[in-house]
């Protein structure tokens, strides 16, 4: 008996609490292990920090966005002035502070539409499948047969410059990826067990989709979603780089460095801050789309 207890595998405490009829909750458990990973805290940081900015720039930004002092312009970085003027004289540090608002906005926003239609259509495709999932696959192919900037910079060619059509254009190129991953994640859940049950009780198709084939494929689109805000924040800079998104004097990142691209060896700091602001949000929703990997992935689990 004393060899079989030593021989005995360790009770490891997420045993011990279902023992005891108190079972973690996997969303506990990935926060747990969220937690666990110091790049994903350090990312997340980021992301609150200039989350923070964002919702408190009026309160904030040391003067106006639009401000224009010819007197002041391309000051150097100083106790005045921490980040330096532009060629109109304004704060470059307010213009940094509003296009975080901008930049932010454009990125939730714009991935919350491609999440909408693409989990919409991939759930559609992945469930019915035979003809409907022929077209609809169809579909993407052919977005994604495109670069995405080129087929960014033709939506908004058609509709017209501006910060609004510019998300309309990011939205339409990420939609075949949550589409392509809600489809196959579809593909493998709807053979369960628990949706023939479903099926074989006569459940509606739509309460089947919606309340349980949907909150089962979460995991994935958190963790796609939280990567494609860093690619729309740069694909929004992209097209304020190209004149197509943001119009002056609206103070977003990508038209700030276009606008100083001509004085960089003359006042470097002002392609300099901006730069740094896109370099440092979409490393920060990197990292922690990373360290949601990480922690959702039950393969990722030791």
């Amino acid at each position: 008996m004393a060899e079989l207890a030593n021989n005995a595998p360790p009770v490891l405490p997420a045993q011990i609490q279902e023992a005891e009829g108190k079972a973690i909750s996997p969303w506990k458990e990935a926060w747990r292990n969220f937690k666990k990973n110091k790049l994903a805290i350090v990312g997340l940081s980021i992301v609150v920090f200039f989350i923070l900015i964002a919702i408190f720039a009026d309160v904030i930004a040391p003067y106006e966005f639009d401000k224009v002092t010819h007197a002041d312009k391309h000051l150097s970085p100083s106790s005045e002035h921490w980040f330096g003027t532009d060629e109109f004289g304004r704060d470059i540090l307010t213009r940094i502070i509003y296009g975080a608002r901008i930049s932010l906005w454009v990125g939730f926003i714009s991935v919350a539409g491609s999440v909408v239609v693409g989990s919409l259509l991939g759930i559609i495709a992945g469930y019915y499948g035979k003809w409907i999932d022929s077209i609809i696959s169809r579909i993407f192919d052919i977005i994604l047969a495109f670069p995405s900037i080129l087929l960014a910079i033709a939506v908004v060619a058609v509709l017209g410059p501006s910060l609004r059509n510019a998300l309309i254009a990011i939205a339409v190129i990420n939609v075949p990826t949550f589409g392509r991953l809600l489809r196959s994640r579809v593909l493998s859940v709807k053979e369960e067990e628990y949706i023939t049950a479903a099926k074989s009780i006569g459940m509606k198709d739509s309460r089947i989709l919606f309340h349980h084939i949907l909150p089962n494929s979460l995991a994935p689109i958190i963790v796609q979603g939280s990567l494609a805000i860093a690619t729309a924040i740069i694909e929004c800079a992209a097209l304020g780089f190209l004149g197509l998104g943001a119009q002056p004097p609206t103070p977003e990142w990508g038209k700030m460095l276009a606008d100083s691209r001509e004085f960089i060896l003359q006042a470097p700091w002002t392609v300099l801050f901006p730069g740094l602001a896109i370099m440092l949000t979409v490393l920060g929703f990197n990292l922690m789309g990373d360290g949601l990997r990480d922690a959702l992935d039950p393969r990722m689990k030791n």
